[in-house]
């Protein structure tokens, strides 16, 4: 008699128990990948990096003081590269943080950035996040070291800053200089306790409000960050200062030329005269008609219309006369150090970018001007 073959599960299909049997094999063949992958990186890796990655980020933000922007690019960063993994890493096995942060990955990773046609700028943020994670892991007792220190970034082209001449701001401030003054003022103050209900006094409000923007971008130098966090408070007109909280929740103090503490006494009659109440210290200093705090997008398009036409080409935005008056600055003999301490920044390095664009303005000034220049440095 010939013997019958034994197999796992019995396909008769006049027997109710095989056929139950067949159901759950075919359900047990479809979710053993699935448990396989959540195993390998969907729950042990991922979920721990996930958990990783959230007290990183609220190390940033409550012991480094780093910015919402920063904490946002930095998670960002993060969470793609360990959502990069979970593609690449399917049939590598169950995977812990120090190989899924181990020096050949983070290569692959960068290469990943780099194919997808990132700048070097760009892959250098995204690996700088990399490594600012696997240091503090390290610190933690996560890690045994930081292999991102060991990857090679890409080359990045030291890009000089852009400014707007002399000439088109002092154009500028000129042609806008009846906005901030006493006349425009006591016009909005004469539509009484509501001006909001006229469109002629919001008019006027909001040229003055752009206007101060302008000028404290570009009186200042401040980050535009720093401007939408400025209170009431803020200003001293006693001692003439600004106070600023800069990066890293530094304070720092800005003197005030006269023109521009006056411009801000005047505004902050403005600003009481539309929103209707006495400001206090807590108050954000710069509010739209409707007393609301600027946003990152407003102070945008605000520098992007304030400053179309007056021969002011290329970019426009806030970080640009951030450069600009650096700039100026540094022309007119301020010292490198004096004008590190009004930007807020870190070390003297990232002030001496200004002196480079200097060099090459008194480069072109050069070409041009110069007899031997003119003729390719040949005698006569």
């Amino acid at each position: 008699m010939q013997k019958k073959r034994n197999r796992p599960f019995s396909l008769r299909r006049n027997s109710t128990i095989s056929a139950d049997l067949d159901y759950f094999y075919i359900l047990w063949t479809i979710f053993l990948p699935i448990r396989t992958f959540f195993r390998t990186f969907g729950v042990d890796c991922e979920d721990r990096a996930m958990e990783s990655i959230d007290n990183y980020i609220s190390y940033l933000k409550n012991v480094r003081r780093y910015s919402l922007r920063t904490q946002e690019l930095y998670r960002s960063a993060l969470e793609e590269y360990f959502d990069f993994r979970s593609w690449t890493d399917a049939e590598d096995g169950e995977v812990d943080l120090p190989t899924a942060l181990s020096a050949p990955w983070l290569r692959h990773h960068e290469a990943y950035l780099i194919e997808k046609g990132l700048s070097p700028r760009t892959v250098h943020l995204r690996m700088s996040a990399l490594s600012g994670f696997s240091g503090y892991l390290v610190r933690e007792g996560l890690l045994p070291g930081n292999a991102a220190k060991a990857v090679r970034r890409p080359k990045m082209r030291r890009r000089l800053p852009e400014f707007y001449r002399l000439a088109s701001m002092e154009e500028y401030f000129a042609a806008t200089a009846h906005w901030a003054g006493e006349d425009e003022l006591e016009l909005l103050l004469g539509y009484g306790p509501s001006p909001t209900a006229s469109k002629t006094a919001v008019d006027i409000y909001r040229h003055r409000l752009r206007r101060l923007t302008v000028s404290l971008l570009h009186g200042t130098g401040i980050r535009r960050a720093e401007l939408i966090g400025l209170t009431v408070g803020s200003f001293d007109l006693s001692r003439g200062v600004l106070h600023v909280r800069g990066k890293g929740d530094k304070m720092r103090e800005i003197p005030l030329i006269p023109s521009l503490s006056h411009e801000i006494c005047l505004y902050l009659k403005a600003a009481e005269s539309m929103t209707g109440r006495a400001r206090t210290g807590e108050d954000p200093l710069l509010v739209t008609e409707k007393g609301r705090k600027l946003y990152p997008e407003y102070v945008d398009r605000t520098i992007k219309a304030e400053l179309d036409g007056y021969g002011i080409t290329g970019r426009k935005s806030p970080h640009v006369l951030r450069h600009t008056i650096a700039t100026e600055l540094l022309d007119d003999g301020a010292d490198l150090n004096s004008i590190k301490e009004m930007l807020g920044h870190s070390s003297l390095a990232a002030t001496q970018v200004y002196t480079h664009a200097g060099i090459e303005k008194l480069a072109k000034v050069y070409n041009n001007a110069h007899p031997r220049a003119k003729k390719g440095g040949k005698d006569d």
